[in-house]
């Protein structure tokens, strides 16, 4: 990330940016966990593009070896890297949950396909820290006097087509992701139960908010 204005104050996009630049790096092993965590937390509290330019300044941006992190103005503030997060050989297929639950979450890869169960139990598949195997996945939601929760980022473009059968199977997170994000469907039917779909803020943005705030109480 380069800019000719260190003190220029960073957007929520400039810090999401570098935050994908750290995640790539830690997936690559240039990083350790401590260090990539102390990094990430710093990226979220950051208010300045020097700030920013610092914790990455040791890490190569060139292609291939971690996304290039552009400055706002070149893409409107809303561009996020994928990069290192599509095309990951998936780490599960599919969850099964009867009179008990399942969950995915952290750092998985989501299968091109992938089917979740559940009768008379409950299950969470989260997707904010997720890879993909391809740029498009379909997750096949079915519930039987049960529920499923999809909890998916800002930035991914999500599409869901699934029914509720004396259920409900909610579509509000429905919409266009960030230029360049993967298709998440999520589609099925919810008998007697129901299937919810909804964007989250990662752990890291909370954390950011509730110390932007505090710093603003003073």
């Amino acid at each position: 990330m380069t800019s000719d204005l260190p003190e220029l104050r960073a957007s929520d996009a400039d810090r999401e940016r570098v935050a994908e630049v750290l995640r790539e790096a830690v997936a690559e092993g240039r990083l350790d966990m401590e260090e990539f965590d102390e990094r990430l937390g710093a990226a979220y509290s950051s208010r300045t593009q020097g700030e920013l330019q610092h914790l990455v300044r040791d890490l190569p941006l060139t292609p291939g070896s971690a996304p290039t992190v552009l400055p706002a103005h070149a893409t409107g503030g809303e561009t996020v890297s994928w990069a290192g997060r599509v095309g990951v050989p998936a780490t599960s297929k599919g969850a099964f949950a009867f009179w008990g639950g399942f969950r995915r979450w952290g750092q998985w890869s989501v299968a091109r396909r992938f089917t979740a169960f559940a009768m008379w139990g409950g299950g969470e598949i989260d997707l904010r820290e997720a890879r993909f195997e391809d740029r498009e996945v379909t997750i096949r939601c079915i519930t039987i006097m049960g529920g499923i929760a999809v909890k998916v980022p800002q930035e991914l473009t999500v599409q869901v087509t699934g029914i509720g059968i004396m259920g409900d199977f909610d579509d509000k997170a429905t919409g266009q992701g960030t230029p360049g994000s993967p298709v998440v469907k999520v589609t099925g039917f919810a008998l007697m139960g129901g299937v919810g779909v909804e964007r989250k803020l990662r752990k890291s943005e909370k954390q950011r908010l509730k110390e932007e705030r505090r710093k603003e109480l003073g």
